[in-house]
């Protein structure tokens, strides 16, 4: 999908389940970092946080005790319908939500003292710019590989045939290039196991993983046939491959 397509996706899907997969029956293996911890790991109760592409807003709302004002901003005005909902249901009164495209980022330079930004695209020339020198930058991306046997089944897929470590590669330049020094990255591939089809049928129509998932009913087809050669008793397999990059902007 391009940029439009992307956008009109989260929009019809961020107003619907915002990114929250809690319904989702799912075992994985352990994965060696959670990324809000690592966040919340570098956060000073003093700190001003950013969370670029904040989807639905859970991930900030859980962690809203960590710094004094944490501000979660996305290009989809479903999402934001979502998380300002649920903004108001949580009852937390330092977090504020805005619709704002990444590459343009309307704040002051270097107002926050951390930035996160998971699963969603960022310019490191905007962080940079508006992180405070000395301020920490965090991002957990989806990698090529991700979910690559169901790419694979369907003969489609978020960048299928792209070479593994390519986005990885073009963050780390773009991060040097901004400004950012002490820059660490961190890689794991796990396994997944969905309990039930219509658990793993629920994550496809709400992420863009298998572009288009549903509108045929040759895709219910090829699906039925993967979830046949990929059965387990823990469930029905597939791979979760995630990168991290942190970084410090040089004072």
């Amino acid at each position: 999908m391009n940029k439009v397509d992307y956008k009109d996706f989260y929009d019809r899907v961020g107003v619907l389940n915002g990114w929250d997969f809690s319904s989702m029956k799912c075992i994985s293996e352990e994965a060696p970092w959670d990324f809000y911890r690592e966040v919340t790991k570098r956060c000073q109760s003093s700190d001003l946080l950013l969370d670029i592409g904040t989807g639905g807003g859970e991930a900030i709302l859980s962690i809203a005790d960590t710094a004094s004002l944490l501000v979660g901003i996305d290009q989809s005005a479903g999402m934001m319908e979502t998380a300002n909902r649920n903004l108001s249901s949580s009852g937390k009164s330092n977090v504020r939500f805005l619709e704002m495209n990444a590459d343009q980022l309307e704040f002051p330079a270097h107002f926050f003292n951390v930035i996160s930004c998971r699963h969603s695209p960022f310019s490191a020339k905007e962080v940079a710019r508006v992180l405070s020198r000395g301020g920490i930058f965090l991002t957990q991306q989806v990698a090529e590989h991700d979910k690559l046997n169901l790419k694979e089944a369907f003969g489609r897929g978020q960048a299928l045939g792209t070479p593994g470590g390519t986005l990885k590669q073009q963050y780390l330049t773009e991060l040097s290039e901004a400004g950012f020094s002490d820059i660490e990255a961190f890689d794991y591939t796990i396994n997944e196991y969905y309990q039930t089809a219509e658990d793993l049928i629920f994550l496809l129509k709400h992420t863009p993983i298998i572009p288009g998932f549903g509108q045929n009913e040759e895709d219910f087809r090829i699906l039925g046939r993967f979830i046949e050669a990929n059965q387990r008793d823990q469930g029905i397999m597939t791979n979760s491959e995630r990168f991290m990059i942190i970084g410090l902007l040089k004072s």
